[in-house]
């Protein structure tokens, strides 16, 4: 996403903040969006739908906006007491505010009133193409294992890898983590070096908490195929997004920064063992 900034003074935070929000998640210009200032609601009246029909697109309303998550951006309509309406971008699994165009960023979930989705109007002619697999060969430079959810992650030279569990001993696969475990892609989760030294000070591992730290080689690209880390056979399943649990353990804004680099999730295919050291490098598609 490209933010799109609004100039002051802004005279309808409402309107604007809704036109800046849908200009970032499409990463357009403010000026390629409608002026909604004739339309009662900009989110719901006719002319925004109408425009986003010809790109293919349109606005899907969520049921219960202040528990809704998803792995991607969205629109929330936050209502804060002082009686002022605007609206934000959110984002991940459980969502925080990735960019506010008419605010500081600072929202309690209670302010949400509504929510909105940007979808495709058909999802088949809109799906994304798979990368091609990198051609370069990384390596593993940490591998680190967390008992439980919160818990401190401690690092390992070596790991024994449970196909389709996890790492022995580490919270994704006795069932102790965040988020469910045995589901695919919740095995294995990976994040590049090169992002975690993007930070200053870098990310530490109870910062990101991913299983390895990968070095020199594109995990964006890995996803829908396999690849080896040493001997170990792993499948890429999906991007391991941000979200408002992983600011929660940093402790500093590090959600919107993380958007479509906060590295992999993976499968295990096979048993094996992982080492500090081991190659990474993708097969065959």
């Amino acid at each position: 996403m490209r933010e799109v900034v609004l100039s002051p003074p802004v005279e309808d935070a409402e309107r604007e903040s809704f036109r800046a929000a849908l200009a970032t998640i499409l990463e357009l210009s403010l000026a390629a969006v409608p002026d909604l200032k004739s339309e009662h609601d900009p989110a719901t009246g006719w002319l925004v739908s109408r425009w986003l029909g010809e790109l293919g697109l349109g606005l899907v309303p969520v049921a219960e906006a202040r528990s809704f998550a998803w792995a991607g951006p969205w629109i929330a309509r936050v209502r804060p007491p002082d009686g002022t309406a605007r609206f934000v971008v959110m984002y991940g699994v459980p969502s925080g505010v990735v960019w506010d165009p008419a605010g500081d960023g600072a929202i309690l979930p209670g302010w949400i009133s509504d929510g909105f989705v940007l979808a495709a109007a058909d999802v088949a002619l809109a799906r994304p193409p798979r990368p091609q697999p990198p051609r370069s060969v990384g390596v593993l430079e940490q591998i680190w294992i967390a008992a439980g959810a919160g818990e401190p992650a401690a690092a390992r030279d070596h790991a024994r890898a449970l196909a389709g569990r996890g790492l022995e001993g580490d919270r994704h696969t006795v069932g102790r983590g965040t988020f469910p475990s045995g589901l695919p892609g919740s095995g294995l989760t990976l994040i590049e070096a090169e992002v975690c030294e993007s930070f200053e000070p870098p990310l530490r591992a109870d910062e990101h908490r991913r299983n390895l730290v990968t070095r020199g080689i594109d995990l964006n690209r890995l996803v829908g195929g396999e690849f080896t880390i040493g001997s170990l056979r792993c499948r890429g399943m999906r991007l391991c997004e941000p979200c408002a649990v992983v600011e929660g353990y940093a402790s500093r804004p590090v959600l919107r920064a993380l958007v479509h680099r906060g590295g992999l999730r993976a499968d295990i295919l096979a048993d094996g063992h992982l080492h500090v050291g081991d190659q990474i490098a993708a097969g065959d598609r």
